[in-house]
Parts: C-alpha cells; structure tokens; sequence
C-alpha cells in the first residue's frame, strides 16, 4: 500500500486569498509551499483510491479508468467540490463510499451523474477491497464524519480528517487495531478553548501520546498553523511531523517528500 497527499490544507488553503502572512506570501512565491484542499490517494496492487473528492480538477487529475473508487469523509465542499464537475462525465460509473448522511451536499444526491453513492459505509464494519481492508470510525465534527482505517498484509494506516478529538468507540478501537501511521486533522495553533471541529496542536498532542508507538502526521492544516510551526520549530515529538502537498508514504514505512521538497518544510519571511 502507498499513500499520496494531494492536499494538506485547510478550507482557505495556502495561500489564503488576500492574506499576507509570511506563509501566505512564500506560497505565492513558490508553489510547493502551498497548501490544496485535504485529501490522499491510497494505491495498492488492485485499488486506486481517492480519499475526499475537494480538489477542482478530478477530471483532468485522474483520467477515465485511473480511480476505482471514492471515499469520502464527510459532505463538506472543501472535500466535494471537485464532485459537482466529474459527475457530468459520461461511459463510466464511480463508486463513492461515504457516510450515511442523507443530506448530502447541495443537489450531488439528486443529480449524481456518473457517480454511484449507493455503498454506504457503515461504522467499525470492515470491508474487502482486493487484499485491502477498510474499516470507517467515526469522528467528531459539525457534520456526520467518517475516518478511514487502511490495512494491507504488511502496514495499518488510519486517516482521521477532519475531527476535534475522537470518541470514546473510535479511541477505544484504534487502541486495540494499533495503527502503525496515523494521518491526523490539526488545524490550529494552540487554543485557549478546545475547539469544536478541527483539532489544535493540543489536542493533536494529545492523541499522539496516547499511540507513541505509531508514526503521526498532521494534515488538514492552516496558515495559522503554518505560521505558528515557523515561529515554534523544535515543538514536534519524535513519532510526529507535518505532511506537506505530493509527500507520499511508501510501502517501507519511509515518508518521501514531493520534487524540490524537504519533510517538514517550514517557510521563511523575505
């Protein structure tokens, strides 16, 4: 199994628009230093698998025939909006796996086009997919939201975007699963308040002493964040770091970043 981050970001991305933080205006820079909307790609022998559908360009990204199917997190835009343009295609049929939100977002449900949301995924029950297994947690967050759990013959992955802590159910089985990577949402700078649908580097501290013997990477992060690691570079544990656009974890176990890219890349004022 590998697993690619196509997007790191939060809803406002980096750069946000019309900001001029030092990490905003060194992502306007340089793009490697930018921040897309959340979302990996988990490839094994049988599966191409997206996970969150919020990048714009699906079509151009992952030709006909490329992805077997979609999972989804939740029905947030910043992790759809690249649906509304793919479901227009046509000779083809897209599974997409997503919680069991009967909401949805905006008309997908009732115009789907060429996407199939009829494999609904239902909490801590595991599902095949060729020789991977996948089992959905739930998390905490304003909309219904789901976690993914990725287990091959050789490596576990979990992939908790977007939540503010985890439920008691969710801590209790990741305990006994024992992941050996977690892919975790931290939004946020530290908090005076605990905040109700992202986590903060707190809460993100938090968890990850809890599950010291798995590697943790932060996702699903602003330019907040980004400015406060600039200023706080030695704060991270050992087992923790920061994932960065097109950085990808290879079957080894190894994190690799993108091109032109270091592992924790942290931007510098000019």
């Amino acid at each position: 199994m590998r697993l690619k981050f196509l997007g790191t970001g939060a809803a406002g991305g980096v750069p946000v628009y019309g900001c001029t933080c030092l990490v905003c205006r060194a992502a306007q820079r340089d793009n490697s230093l930018g921040r897309k909307p959340c979302s990996v790609l988990i490839e094994t022998a049988e599966e191409s698998i997206l996970v969150d559908g919020g990048l714009p360009d699906l079509g151009r990204r992952f030709p006909a025939g490329s992805l077997t199917r979609i999972f989804l997190t939740h029905y947030h835009m910043d992790h759809v909006q690249g649906l509304f343009q793919l479901r227009w295609g046509c000779n083809t049929l897209m599974p997409v796996h997503g919680p069991a939100d009967q909401h949805g977002c905006a008309d997908l449900f009732n115009h789907p086009g060429i996407l199939d949301f009829s494999p609904v995924m239902q909490a801590f029950e595991t599902k095949a997919f060729g020789s991977l297994d996948v089992t959905p947690v739930p998390l905490n967050h304003s909309k219904m939201t789901l976690g993914y759990c990725f287990q091959d013959d050789t490596i576990r992955i979990a992939y908790l975007c977007d939540t503010a802590g985890l439920p008691p159910e969710t801590r209790r089985f990741l305990k006994k699963w024992q992941p050996d990577h977690i892919v975790l949402d931290c939004t946020h700078p530290p908090q005076e308040s605990q905040p109700a649908n992202h986590n903060d580097f707190t809460l993100a501290l938090r968890l990850a002493a809890d599950f010291t013997s798995a590697r943790i990477c932060l996702t699903h992060i602003s330019h907040s964040f980004d400015v406060w690691l600039h200023h706080h570079q030695d704060v991270l544990p050992p087992h923790m770091q920061i994932a960065t656009d097109g950085m990808e974890l290879l079957p080894e176990g190894v994190f690799v970043a993108a091109a032109g890219q270091t592992v924790n890349v942290i931007p510098t004022a000019k």
